[in-house]
């Protein structure tokens, strides 16, 4: 178990690694000249205020001092500078970080609550009435876009009945962009869940438990259960990175004042540093999350231990 530990941290340390080195290289990529892009609308870009801020971002550099020179700040926790106000990125993004991470958190319980019952009445129900409404639900909920369903929410919930508020971080503001996220995401959990079960209710052990005359629900949650555990994580890693990712446009249309809606703020007004560590961020939270599922599987399967 201590080996599948040290593999996955290595594992996980060398993709923040990566991403750290290409979010670097970011900034040569884009098109143009970034300094340029960056204080194109300011009143101050002379020739001279743009050569400073081309030698304070390194861009003066070549491109490989820049990207190790990059990747050696990060590493210490310094991820720069904004462009609007010379305020440090690290800081900023930390301080909305939890926000994104209880939405995400809140959307993935959604998601887990509404997709796991399903997924289970689907199996049970197979080739019935209910296996089909179940799959029309989880086709409509991965159909529909994150963004129309937030307004439809905000349309019902906030502006007509009036229960919630249209905007902001409080503990109520939670809510409706939680139900959106976990909507959207419940039918891909439906639908892992439901697979899964269905595969383990044709095992032979399970024939076996319903013929030495257990009920069904010992069967289910007794004998069925810890196997599709091992699918359900599966789920939960999958739907976080979807979740983290689908945030970006839910953060924005409800207000929600989380590090998706500041990397928006950043790309509208190219600010190319903030950008830069939202992605080294972003991608690290996802990395880490998968690292601890992965390592969740060896204590739900031992034959994991052995990769």
């Amino acid at each position: 178990m201590l080996f599948l530990i040290a593999k996955r941290v290595l594992t996980a340390f060398v993709t923040v690694l990566t991403v750290i080195v290409l979010s670097g290289i970011l900034i040569h990529v884009v098109p143009g000249d970034p300094v340029t892009a960056m204080m194109a609308q300011s009143v101050t870009a002379t020739p001279e205020v743009m050569a400073e801020m081309r030698s304070q971002l390194g861009l003066d550099l070549p491109v490989w001092q820049q990207v190790v020179l990059y990747a050696s700040h990060v590493l210490t926790g310094d991820l720069g500078t904004t462009i609007r106000g010379n305020e440090p990125v690290a800081r900023l993004l930390f301080e909305r970080l939890p926000n994104t991470f209880a939405l995400a958190v809140s959307g993935l319980s959604v998601a887990l609550l509404i997709g796991i019952p399903l997924g289970f009445l689907a199996a049970i129900n197979r080739g019935r009435l209910a296996d089909t409404a179940v799959m029309v639900i989880a086709v409509l909920g991965v159909s529909i876009p994150g963004f129309w369903l937030g307004l439809i929410m905000i349309q019902v919930f906030s502006l007509k009945l009036g229960w919630f508020p249209v905007a902001g971080s409080g503990y109520r503001n939670i809510v409706l962009p939680a139900l959106t996220l976990g909507l959207t995401y419940c039918a891909l959990v439906a639908r892992m869940t439901r697979s899964a079960l269905v595969d383990i209710l044709a095992e032979d052990y399970i024939r076996t438990a319903r013929a030495r005359g257990l009920r069904e629900h010992q069967v289910l949650f007794v004998h069925a259960l810890k196997p599709a555990l091992i699918s359900i994580v599966t789920v939960v890693g999958l739907v976080f990175a979807y979740l983290m990712g689908g945030q970006v446009i839910v953060e924005n249309v409800f207000s929600w004042n989380g590090i998706g809606r500041l990397a928006v703020q950043a790309m509208l007004e190219r600010d190319y540093p903030m950008i830069q560590g939202f992605i080294v961020v972003f991608a690290s939270s996802v990395v880490i999350v998968s690292m601890l599922i992965d390592i969740l599987y060896g204590f739900l399967d031992p034959r994991m231990r052995q990769r």
